[in-house]
């Protein structure tokens, strides 16, 4: 299957009308920061002929088909193999202080999701890996394996927002006494049986589970907790950031980094806003923005996406 076949971006669009004020600029540099199999990458390269792509991804995988897809482009891309926490540090690595524009295409890849090896999904059997990163060592397979029932329960709830954390701790903790758990199927069986019948019928049992199962295995809300102001940090005057979250955990991260960032720091009852205290950022949108309908129909994964974006006003006294 070719790379082109296998990941359709979200909202490209959109992405690209917000981004290209600042893109349109002379020397612009742009970070993808969750590159994937660059599909967002190709597009806003072939409309912007000397813009320069800074390419980060976790996912060795991803990073090869990219680099397949985009070496049309010659020496306008770098690509680098790092967690989006590790921007600073990618850019330094280059030589680069400042960027026109930051985009995050947030959760599981295309790529992730479609390769059923790589156990993402509650529908497929696969092994219990989940991994973005192969290189990493931590697996869904050993947090099933040693976490305690507590911590399992704690993950649930806080990365699930599972109501039944509890119930699916315990019965995980009891089923593998006698079997340990490397398949997605043993899992899913186990948390369908422990699960009431009418709460059954409102969805699969497993999704939540398995969504805090792999924000866990790669640490993906602690990551993206200092990859949001990491990135602000890099953006220029006149830059701009866009954000596309999944779920509502993600959303929320972005959406208080975003607001921190386009506040005003002066104390309350101060009488006039002194221009230190101004807003470095501003919100380019009213909330968070959704897909179409019509998106929603031509792209399936569009469904839950939750857009946000800024531009950067000023940069902070020294």
């Amino acid at each position: 299957m070719a790379s082109n076949e296998i990941h359709t971006p979200v909202l490209l669009e959109r992405c690209v009308e917000l981004l290209a004020p600042a893109l349109e600029q002379p020397g612009a540099v742009l970070v993808d920061a969750t590159l994937g199999m660059g599909g967002h990458a190709e597009a806003i390269l072939s409309r912007f002929p000397d813009l320069i792509l800074v390419g980060l991804d976790r996912d060795t995988e991803a990073l090869a088909i990219a680099e397949e897809r985009l070496k049309g482009f010659g020496d306008r891309v770098h690509l680098v193999h790092t967690v989006y926490d590790g921007i600073g540090t990618a850019l330094d690595g280059l030589g680069i202080t400042e960027v026109a524009g930051v985009l995050f295409d947030l959760g599981v890849s295309s790529l992730q999701i479609d390769r059923v090896e790589r156990g993402f999904s509650y529908s497929k059997d696969a092994p219990l890996d989940m991994r973005m990163d192969g290189t990493a060592g931590l697996t869904a397979e050993s947090i099933l394996a040693d976490y305690s029932e507590r911590d399992l329960k704690r993950i649930f709830q806080d990365y699930g927002e599972e109501k039944l954390s509890a119930r699916y701790a315990k019965a995980i903790v009891e089923a593998r006494e006698t079997t340990p758990f490397v398949r997605s199927a043993q899992l899913v069986e186990v948390i369908t049986k422990a699960t009431p019948v009418a709460i059954q019928r409102l969805g699969h049992p497993a999704k939540r589970v398995f969504q805090a199962l792999r924000i866990e295995v790669n640490q993906e809300l602690a990551v993206l907790e200092r990859a949001i102001p990491a990135a602000l940090e890099r953006v220029a005057v006149g830059g701009r950031i866009v954000v596309m979250a999944y779920q509502s955990l993600e959303d929320r991260i972005v959406k208080r980094a975003l607001a921190a960032a386009s506040g005003s720091t002066a104390p309350a009852g101060l009488p006039v806003e002194l221009p230190e205290h101004k807003p470095l950022f501003s919100l380019l949108l009213r909330g968070a923005e959704l897909a179409s309908d019509e998106e929603k129909a031509l792209n399936p994964r569009a469904t839950p996406v939750r857009l946000r974006a800024a531009v950067r006003l000023r940069r902070a006294a020294a």
